[in-house]
């Protein structure tokens, strides 16, 4: 039998950005108190003493981060990789290269392939002008292996809706709920990753889960495949008892793969946290920006082929487009497709 402390192998960082292992490569929680919004949907605040187009620091509780009008991320490149975009609260605009575009939020997630190379903007619009506009996210890049760098980029909306959820609860009656994005828990079954992805892959055990544990509650994490790469980050909350031992936010727990954890929040507000786990890919990994890719030489010509195509140009006007404050949430895909929540 397995002892206790041989559950956790180790212990991540999970500040801004969270400390990641393969196949994840970077992990980074936004949660941004933001104000009412202006009529651009911008911040209803003076942004004075802000570094506009690289505010990070948090005044005043949120950040414009590359933004100068509304918050959020302009027009950049990907290559090489996926992300997953796990929209807690508020709104995300979404607009490529590709043509493609969205808004989504209130507990919808996103998941692009950037593949062989797209550009696309993720502006966080803030449509009340009556009250707050907090926005929440998980921004999770999943690695593509080798074979699949170059595939064609794709992105798929996985409306709130049709993401798993459930309660469970402990002897006590002490509830756990569980959103399954990936992977499968008993009978939550969520939909399908993109086809390339390497969460695609039968064997590669990708799973991620939020978990939020009412004071005192206790959860059996279930094993996973031996080999499997496992961290548990504690987001929020009075924390967790795992192995005998205490863990407050923020931290992530590296966990022994092939063994049940038995979790216990502490006594206290809720404590929430956030399961990344799969299979390691297992080969290089060359970062550079926001390309990643197996070596240099590759890197190179990412920045070549960016320069010279542009990965496709940019259709929209503006590198920062939003949607209308009255949009409500949808995609509409490179072909035309349009999809709406429920």
């Amino acid at each position: 039998m397995t002892s206790p402390s041989s559950l956790i192998l180790s212990t991540k960082r999970a500040g801004f950005p969270f400390e990641t292992v393969d196949p994840f490569l970077f992990c980074v929680h936004h949660d941004d108190a933001y104000p009412h919004g202006n009529a651009q949907m911008g911040p209803a605040a003076s942004l004075a003493g802000r570094r506009l187009g690289q505010d990070f620091e948090g005044i005043d509780g949120w950040r414009m981060y590359h933004g100068r009008t509304v918050p959020g991320f302009p027009s950049h490149p990907h290559r090489g990789f996926e992300t997953v975009t796990v929209a807690r609260r508020g709104y995300i605009d979404h607009s490529d290269s590709l043509g493609a575009t969205a808004r989504y939020g209130q507990g919808d997630v996103q998941w692009m392939t950037a593949g062989r190379g797209i550009v696309h903007a993720e502006m966080f619009p803030l449509v009340h002008t009556d009250r707050d506009n907090r926005c929440e996210l998980f921004q999770i890049w999943l690695n593509l292996p080798a074979r699949s760098k170059f595939v064609e980029p794709h992105f798929s909306m996985l409306w709130a809706p049709t993401i798993p959820r459930a309660t469970f609860h402990d002897a006590e009656g002490r509830g756990t709920e569980v959103t399954v994005i990936a992977g499968q828990l008993g009978p939550l079954t969520p939909p399908s990753p993109p086809p390339a992805s390497w969460a695609s892959a039968p064997d590669a055990d990708v799973a991620i889960w939020t978990l939020t544990l009412q004071s005192g509650a206790r959860f059996e994490l279930p094993e996973a495949r031996p080999g499997t790469n496992r961290t548990l980050y504690v987001v929020r909350g009075a924390g967790l008892r795992l192995a005998g031992r205490d863990f407050t936010h923020p931290i992530g727990l590296a966990l022994r793969p092939d063994q049940p954890a038995p979790l216990e929040a502490l006594a206290g507000e809720p404590t929430e946290l956030l399961l990344l786990q799969g299979r390691p890919i297992g080969e290089p990994v060359v970062q550079h920006g926001p390309f990643v890719m197996n070596s240099v030489a590759e890197i190179q010509h990412a920045y070549r082929d960016y320069q010279t195509t542009g990965f496709g140009g940019w259709p929209w006007t503006g590198s920062d487009p939003v949607h209308p404050r009255d949009a409500g949430r949808f995609a509409k895909h490179t072909n035309g497709r349009l999809e709406f929540p429920g």
